[in-house]
């Protein structure tokens, strides 16, 4: 078995910052790529940020300069600092992570956190 638990969402004021985190546990032997979705009501899921096994980092441009993804391979951590948060960032941020357990690697994910901010 295999659970990402997101945390750190929350209410905030446009402006303001928060910080998600998410922990990957159970029987792992190895993490890939982590990343950070999210999905407005009524909307698709979209990507926020992928950070690689090493470190490399993707964004999707709207995000870019305002939000960082960092991770910590041996706590099997990945975050989301967001920074200069808008109304439209209001959504559930999911995490994802592609996970190699013993000989298979799947990809999973969180149940989600709520982020939803204030004008």
């Amino acid at each position: 078995q295999v659970q990402l638990v997101e945390s750190g969402g929350g209410l905030v004021q446009a402006g303001g910052s928060l910080r998600l985190s998410c922990a990957a546990s159970g029987s792992i032997f190895s993490i890939n790529a982590m990343g950070w979705y999210r999905q407005a009501p009524g909307k698709q899921r979209e990507l926020v940020a992928r950070i690689s096994s090493v470190g490399s980092t993707k964004y999707v441009d709207s995000m870019k300069g305002r939000f960082t993804i960092s991770r910590d391979n041996a706590k099997n951590m990945v975050y989301l600092q967001m920074n200069s948060l808008k109304p439209e960032d209001t959504a559930v941020y999911y995490c994802n992570a592609e996970i190699v357990r013993g000989f298979t690697r799947g990809d999973y994910w969180g149940l989600g956190t709520q982020v939803t901010v204030s004008s």
